[in-house]
């Protein structure tokens, strides 16, 4: 399970690397802004995919006697970085953006290789965005959902770059900066969503559907006569969930001890990677 996720992040980390070097000689060359400033959201995509990297490696660690809950927030960790590196792109092409369209300065050398460059970067996002949502919704993890998060808004991003290169083919320049301004609305955009999940987490926030599910598993067993105090939290691809139950006082200790298991067991096949702990008390 871990070798799979640890490859995928490789391969997206080699992706990076390429996409990043080609937009960078290529915006160099023509004097895209658009170009140029998918080079540096490419380049930030890189240090977001080592960072990935390096938390499904450290992420899957089973508790020790330092890390009693093991170490899954690693993974929430990488991706609230990835949303500040996200938002530092932002800046830089928001301040690039506005000062070519005020100086007038939108003049760009478009060749084929301006095109070729942006198409080749949104096929390898779509196939390394797939690749990465399937291998996190097979195991769980949040980082490579959020990595896969990032990486399908570049093509989006990608695309409106395309069309600004398009548009200053027929010597519409200013289209390239305003495609510019169009790829940090995106850029944004995913930034905020990156940035809740991630702090959400990070703060203990009860995940609202693991909640639902939770109850409404407690609600078919009729033994439970009534359950409270219930508390949640994630932690990279793993939940811990507590609560109490309260139950009929004349049921034996050994009944009480399997109709727990087989609730542990229920909650465990619906949730993955769920530790619970249940507090049986006797129904008044």
């Amino acid at each position: 399970m871990v070798g799979e996720k640890k490859r995928v992040a490789l391969i997206s980390v080699f992706a990076a690397i390429f996409l990043t070097g080609s937009k960078l000689v290529i915006g160099i060359l023509t004097g895209s802004l658009g170009i140029l400033s998918e080079a540096l959201h490419s380049g930030l995509d890189l240090v977001a995919a080592v960072i990935t990297y390096f938390s499904v490696r450290v992420s899957d660690k089973p508790a020790d006697e330092h890390h009693h809950f093991g170490h899954g927030k690693i993974e929430n960790l990488s991706a609230l970085v990835e949303t500040i590196l996200l938002l530092i792109t932002c800046a830089w092409i928001i301040y690039e953006a506005v000062s070519r369209l005020i100086s007038g300065q939108t003049h760009i050398e478009v060749t084929y290789w301006s095109y070729i460059v942006i198409i080749t970067s949104i096929i390898i996002d779509i196939n390394r965005s797939r690749m990465l949502s399937r291998v996190a919704k097979k195991h769980n993890s949040q980082a490579l959902e959020a990595d896969a998060l990032h990486f399908s808004t570049d093509i989006w991003s990608s695309a409106v770059v395309l069309f600004g290169l398009i548009c200053a083919n027929f010597g519409w320049y200013f289209a390239d900066a305003a495609a510019a301004l169009g790829v940090a609305i995106i850029v944004l955009s995913v930034s905020y969503r990156l940035g809740k999940r991630a702090i959400d987490v990070l703060l203990d926030k009860a995940p609202a559907n693991t909640l639902k599910i939770v109850e409404q598993t407690l609600l078919n067993y009729s033994e439970v006569k009534h359950f409270h105090s219930m508390k949640i939290r994630t932690a990279g691809a793993d939940t811990f969930i507590k609560f109490n139950i309260h139950l009929d006082p004349d049921l034996t200790l050994r009944q009480v001890h399997e109709l727990c298991d087989d609730i542990e067991h229920e909650l465990g096949r619906v949730i993955a990677r769920s530790e619970v702990y249940i507090h049986p008390e006797p129904h008044e």
